[in-house]
């Protein structure tokens, strides 16, 4: 007998009629010999129309007492099911959060799960009944015992987290779509369904599945060994199977308040290569990492800094036994791009620098993503230590600096110990299970926008000082990005430091990036809301050399300019114009062959 639990979203069970249907699949999967926990979220538009009535009564409504009305809707949809099961000659028993004993945070509107006090669930279980629980809600401890409700995804995290606490054998998240997509199908017809994807790929793309699984989900499903399945409500299809790492000996207390860092990775086999001054055009990393790709060189990190007039830096890294005939290859296009701007003499010509002398240590964790302020706590700890950083790539699970290579045993030794953690291995390797495309889906996201800093001093703490400023004023960053050409500015050495932050953050972000411009003696502030972010994602890519130069190939042809890179792993992010991020997520997501001849159908 397996244990599963199920979870249905507000569409699923947006009508009586709906309703009974999923009376009938949860029934059918009792039948089938399974222990089954439904959770359910509230009927259809029912939380729009208790946020219209409370904005009616008041234009201020406190977290509180919105808490308490929210909380209403998952009990309406929890007695309904439960009713319809009875009907079916079905046993069953409904409880709200506080009685199925989901403990959070004292925090209103967006509360993390502290714990699930699962003795009372058990003992329905093992009389037989379905337990049917209402999603997005928990309550605080004693004395106070207040109804807090979860926030955004709210009853993904339900489910998942009462998969882990029970030791599920699988969460079953039942929409009102087939299941994960390569890609968004109201943009592109032709996406298709993925049948598995891992954990960390799906983290990867949080923006692309944060409508039908949401991140704090899939970080609760990767921590704990949750096994996931996305499926229609409506059909018997299998839907996508999204695996986690086995299951790990960690403690359920604190469950969403784990470590937002699980890992310290370091790799001491790097080379740095940076092409400095080169034509800020369509096509120059294509080129670039086309011919790299024809040799069968693998590239590590990838870097396009904020243009500079017209002009960029790119940098890589490659093992270092590649760094001779990563060179030569990048050497031999210099030649080519020598005159090539439309204002030549704007700049020197296009320079080649290498450096052997450095390593890569990264943090990595499922628990950054929605937490500002962790890049900031790394920048920070690198500061204490003396360790000045030289590049920087981020995604939403891993950020990543090289460093001098002298300064890599300290450097470890410190982010262990700020994040509280013993180092780990240097290397993240492909999971045998894992072997696929080296792209399983694209992901489009245009509510970004892009600021920069320039001629920062180049000393240890001033990534710190900004990006702790962000954090503390509760804005997270997405992409980082510090720049490779060094320049003296009043008689000290400078780099640019460019990052990206939700639209709505750009005019804090702004102000923030004003008020340190006079303390380092900055020359301009950049802000741009007018930019897309194009981002492939696929597990496969460790391996595969000649992704990247397929990605900006694919770009290339469509004559749109890249503006920023910065890549991980598993993961290539490009910024766009912002005009340009649908051609560019059609051109990035036929280039991998992940178009379809048959287009899926989706809700409006």
């Amino acid at each position: 007998m397996a244990l599963i639990v199920q979870k249905y979203g507000g569409t699923s069970v947006g009508s009586v009629e709906r309703i009974q249907t999923v009376a009938e699949r949860v029934q059918a999967t009792v039948q089938a010999g399974n222990s089954v926990v439904v959770v359910v979220s509230a009927m259809g538009k029912t939380t729009d129309g208790l946020v219209k009535l409370a904005n009616e009564i008041s234009s201020q409504p406190s977290r509180r007492e919105m808490d308490m009305l929210l909380s209403t809707g998952e009990q309406v949809s929890i007695a309904l099911l439960t009713m319809a099961l009875q009907e079916r000659g079905q046993a069953a028993v409904s409880m709200t959060g506080a009685q199925v004993g989901i403990v959070t945070e004292a925090r209103h509107s967006h509360a993390r799960i502290l714990r699930i006090e699962t003795e009372r669930v058990k003992r329905a279980l093992e009389q037989g009944q379905v337990v049917v629980v209402a999603g997005f809600q928990g309550i605080s401890d004693a004395p106070d015992l207040e109804i807090t409700t979860l926030g955004r995804g709210g009853s993904d995290t339900s489910a998942v987290a009462l998969a882990a606490s029970l030791q599920a054998d699988t969460c079953e998240i039942c929409t009102d779509v087939p299941g994960i997509l390569t890609t968004d199908p109201r943009l592109v017809p032709s996406a298709q369904l993925m049948t598995d994807i891992t954990c960390d790929e799906m983290l990867e793309l949080a923006s692309l599945g944060a409508k039908v699984l949401h991140p704090r989900a899939v970080e609760i499903a990767r921590n704990y060994g949750v096994t996931l399945v996305v499926r229609s409500s409506w059909t018997e299809e299998p839907g996508t199977r999204v695996s986690a790492p086995s299951r790990l000996p960690r403690p359920l207390d604190g469950l969403e308040l784990a470590h937002p860092v699980d890992a310290i990775e370091f790799d001491t086999d790097q080379a740095k290569v940076a092409l400095l001054g080169v034509p800020d055009r369509p096509g120059i990393a294509a080129q670039l990492f086309g011919q790299l790709a024809q040799q069968q060189l693998n590239v590590d990190l990838i870097i396009q800094s904020i243009n500079e007039g017209n002009f960029n830096d790119i940098a890589f890294t490659v093992e270092k036994d590649m760094l001779a005939q990563a060179k030569t290859l990048a050497a031999s296009l210099v030649p080519a791009l020598q005159g090539t701007s439309e204002t030549p003499d704007a700049k020197p010509d296009s320079v080649l620098v290498s450096d052997t002398q450095i390593a890569k240590v990264s943090i990595a964790g499922a628990g950054m993503i929605g937490r500002p302020g962790v890049a900031a706590k790394m920048f920070s700890t690198l500061a204490a230590a003396g360790v000045n950083i030289q590049m920087i790539a981020t995604s939403e699970v891993k950020v990543s600096c090289t460093i001098a290579a002298e300064d890599c045993d300290r450097t470890i030794a410190a982010l262990c110990h700020a994040f509280e953690l013993n180092q780990s291995p240097a290397r993240l390797e492909a999971p045998a299970t894992a072997q696929g495309p080296a792209v399983r889906g694209v992901v489009l996201d245009c509510d970004q926008a892009r600021l920069a800093l320039r001629q920062v001093p180049d000393q240890p703490g001033m990534a710190a000082k900004l990006f702790q400023i962000l954090a503390d004023r509760g804005i997270s960053v997405d992409m980082i990005i510090q720049a490779q050409r060094c320049r003296e500015h009043q008689g000290i050495q400078t780099r640019d430091i460019a990052f990206t932050v939700a639209q709505s953050d750009a005019d804090m972000a702004r102000g923030v990036l004003q008020s340190l411009a006079t303390e380092f003696g900055s020359s301009e502030i950049i802000v741009d809301t007018a930019i897309a972010k194009i981002s492939a994602v696929g597990i496969g890519m460790i391996t595969e050399p000649g992704t990247a130069a397929k990605m900006f190939q694919a770009l290339a042809d469509s004559n749109i300019n890249i503006q920023m890179i910065a890549t991980s792993e598993i993961k290539i992010s490009c910024v766009v114009a912002e005009d340009k991020g649908i051609a560019a997520l059609k051109a990035v997501h036929a280039a991998f062959g992940l178009a379809g001849s048959e287009e899926i159908e989706v809700p409006a």
